[in-house]
């Protein structure tokens, strides 16, 4: 599932955004009156301290936190039962197999070609909304994978979802031929793993992270329907077909084979696979979600698109032969 847009990145527009929160301090009380203006009974143990005024209005902010977090975390914790309930459907349904090479489904060097055409010669959505015809597009720097996470992420959530995106990486290196890699800060391709509350507020840190993001972009990844697990945009410098950055969202309520399946296909999609094909088998490049991760299939066609033989900016009629030839080559070594 991507969504692919064009970024012209001219500048660094940015913005910042900071919040506070605080309670007022409590104002000082007297029990004094008009005719006794001097108190000299008053214990010296009976007035608060410092300390514990400081105390008591800790005490109040942090159940303050707590009451917005009980509010803040019900949109979350209803979409992770919404997740949880649609990844256990489709597994009863036979869907979201983890087979790399299903000996029940074959493949041959013509089908190959064509879901690559299909696949990598094709938008899923285009600017209208809709799917069309495109030119062959992918990355020339290497791909550097940031991930960015969300404040309800806890450690050991953070370390598993590294190990995993670090491993795929490696996977997608191996697979294409051109640098893959993770790293902590400066990355062009960003993977967002956020949770409902934090998805809907994303669009300040989204607009530091990505300087000239359009706008609408941010609108979409704020406003995905339940019912998209996860998404991807792709953005080139301008009408070039070389991607220079790109942006995944991964729900991170997801259940662990939707959250696999997310992490796999969305960052393939953002490798140059852009579109879904119900031609496609066996791959995660299909709609019918049969399969859950990267199959042989698929590795083949990132082998393909990363072929020097084929080249940034090529249209399908110019494309086709060469892609026929490469898939010819490769069918027979990969059986």
């Amino acid at each position: 599932m991507i969504c692919a847009g064009w970024l012209r990145i001219a500048g660094t527009a940015s913005l910042a955004c900071a919040l506070a929160a605080c309670a007022p301090e409590p104002e000082a009380s007297s029990d004094v009156s008009a005719e006794s203006p001097v108190v000299s009974a008053v214990e010296p143990d009976s007035r608060p301290t410092q300390a514990e005024l400081r105390q008591a209005r800790a005490e109040a902010a942090r159940a303050a936190n707590r009451a917005a977090d009980g509010a803040s975390t019900a949109a979350s914790d209803n979409i992770a039962v919404f997740l949880r309930g649609a990844e256990s459907d489709l597994i009863r349904r036979g869907k979201l197999r983890t087979e790399i090479a299903p000996d029940d489904v074959p493949f041959t060097a013509d089908s190959l070609a064509r879901d690559f055409l299909a696949v990598a010669l094709r938008d899923e959505y285009g600017s209208d909304g809709t799917g069309g015809p495109a030119p062959l597009r992918r990355w020339s720097a290497p791909v550097r994978i940031q991930p960015v996470f969300g404040e309800a992420s806890g450690t050991a959530t953070r370390a598993r979802d590294r190990a995993a995106l670090a491993d795929y990486a490696a996977r997608l290196q191996s697979a294409s031929g051109h640098p893959v890699g993770l790293t902590a800060s400066g990355g062009n391709f960003l993977v967002l793993i956020l949770t409902e509350d934090e998805r809907r507020t994303i669009g300040p840190r989204l607009a530091e992270l990505l300087p000239g993001i359009p706008p609408g972009d941010i609108t979409r990844l704020q406003g995905l329907a339940p019912g998209n697990y996860c998404t991807v945009f792709a953005y080139s410098r301008g009408g070039d077909a070389v991607y220079s950055n790109a942006v995944a969202l991964i729900r991170d309520e997801l259940p662990p084979r939707l959250r696999a399946s997310c992490i796999q296909e969305e960052l393939a999609q953002g490798m140059g696979l852009a579109n879904d094909s119900y031609e496609s088998r066996p791959s995660i490049f299909n709609d019918d979600e049969e399969f859950a991760l990267l199959t042989r299939h698929d590795e083949l066609l990132l082998q393909m698109l990363y072929d020097p033989r084929l080249r940034p900016g090529m249209a399908e009629a110019e494309a086709a032969p060469i892609v026929r030839q490469i898939a010819a080559e490769l069918v027979p070594a990969a059986n």
